[in-house]
């Protein structure tokens, strides 16, 4: 039987990225942020009718994870997705899928042939 073999650090990163948006408000502010292109912290919190504490909790858990960008305004902060973060993870879950797909075929035609 092959095995699939991973790099480490991109299952980490995808791992991370993947615990991040498993949180369901997390997730709408991904999407929020995703449809607005850029969007401030004033209109998540009053898109999303949250107190700008809790906004502020989640928001620091996806600039962790590297998966939004920030930008400074004088007082005001601009969230935009970065694509790039978020790429690493559908490469790695298609790379897996892919690689899943190839060993299914070859356990397959090992068991034609026996």
């Amino acid at each position: 039987m092959s095995y699939i073999q991973f790099d480490k650090n991109t299952v980490k990163v995808s791992s991370d990225i993947l615990r991040a948006l498993a949180h369901d408000l997390r997730l709408r502010m991904f999407y929020l942020i995703q449809e607005a292109g850029e969007i401030n912290v004033n209109d998540i919190y009053t898109t999303l009718k949250l107190e700008q504490s809790i906004t502020s909790q989640h928001l620091s858990v996806l600039r962790k994870t590297d998966i939004v960008n920030t930008t400074r305004r004088g007082k005001m902060i601009f969230y935009s997705i970065n694509k790039g973060k978020v790429k690493i993870i559908f490469d790695a879950i298609e790379n897996f899928e892919e690689k899943s797909q190839i060993r299914k075929n070859k356990e397959a035609e090992v068991k034609k042939r026996a």
